[in-house]
């Protein structure tokens, strides 16, 4: 009687607790673009401050837009340079998920990224001889990690790391939150959420846009998704993309060919454990295609990763929702 006396009490003050939290909202720029956290706390602190600091720290060591930080260093050949922790955790991830994907998943793609116009370089003129040299130097087998430093196999390779720094990102943001108490959240950097706990009793829930390059800022939905303690990426070709001389080009590369993938996932949504995982496979299913991207799924349960994919079935749009989220999505008409 005294034990389950205490368990009774020891519930009723958690569950006071949430019910005491307040609703708390807040957001910036930052890696090219917003981000938004709401986040349920009694501590009124203002936890923006240690974000920002945060965001700057990883734009120092993985972004290819900041001269001075540890990636363009390393790409520039300079030698010395030590990574720090968020450069470790992103390349030992980077180096699982290509072998996972054996390549189709490949940051080294940094020279093409460039070439086409899509990174911090001026674009090149594109041909085959070119694409051809440039493809030479693409390939994940050909980095390692020696004492804190990369070694490199050329001189040529250079890394990008846009298909999964800002899902780790993501997750260095979620840690800070459970470093300061709080349990629970929905962050979202560039598209990229984590969700954690419930808000007011309910589940988060997100939006998941139409694939449509002609939207603009007034977004439509395909999708209404419940996230329960899960992460979620989103990569499309709508979503970055320039044209040329009446040819549309769009930032996601194929490793293999060095030009962009060519499939018919118009846009492809991943969740999974952290958002660092669901931002690189988003990624490599936009490069796999429909098929591939099923067939992979079948064969890795082991990743525990959830999909909605959108694709083109001879002009019209469908979508495929893996078994297990389709609880927990509602696609919109």
């Amino acid at each position: 009687m005294r034990l389950a006396l205490l368990i009774f009490l020891t519930l009723l003050t958690l569950l006071g607790c949430r019910e005491n939290q307040t609703i708390r909202k807040v957001s910036g720029e930052a890696q090219g673009t917003t981000w938004h956290i709401t986040y349920l706390s009694e501590d009124p602190k203002d936890l923006k401050p240690g974000i920002d600091s945060i965001l700057r720290d990883l734009d120092l060591s993985l972004s290819t837009w900041v001269k001075s930080s540890i990636i363009s260093r390393i790409n520039r050949n300079e030698k010395g340079v030590a990574i720090d922790s968020y450069f470790r955790d992103v390349f030992l991830k980077s180096i699982s998920v290509s072998e996972k994907t054996k390549g189709l998943f490949d940051v080294t793609v940094g020279p093409l990224v460039n070439a086409w116009g899509f990174g911090p370089a001026r674009k090149s003129v594109i041909d085959s001889v070119t694409i051809d040299s440039l493809t030479s130097s693409v390939g994940y087998k050909m980095l390692t990690l020696e004492n804190d430093q990369v070694i490199k196999a050329k001189p040529e390779i250079t890394i990008d790391f846009n298909a999964i720094a800002q899902g780790y990102s993501v997750d260095v943001l979620a840690a800070y939150l459970a470093k300061h108490g709080v349990n629970d959240y929905l962050i979202e950097l560039g598209g990229e959420l984590i969700a954690k706990g419930r808000k007011n009793k309910e589940s988060w829930t997100v939006g998941i846009d139409q694939p449509d390059e002609q939207q603009g800022s007034e977004r439509k939905l395909q999708a209404i998704v419940e996230l329960n303690n899960r992460a979620l990426a989103t990569s499309g070709n709508y979503r970055k993309f320039y044209e040329e001389d009446g040819k549309k080009y769009a930032h996601i590369l194929d490793p293999r060919t060095g030009y962009p993938a060519k499939q018919n996932i118009l846009s492809a949504t991943v969740l999974a454990e952290d958002a660092m995982t669901a931002d690189a496979y988003a990624t490599a299913f936009m490069v796999m295609g429909l098929e591939q991207s099923k067939l992979f799924l079948s064969k890795n349960e082991d990743l525990n990763l959830e999909v909605f994919f959108i694709y083109d079935d001879n002009s019209i749009w469908k979508t495929y929702a893996s078994e297990s989220l389709k609880k927990s999505i509602r696609v919109l008409n």
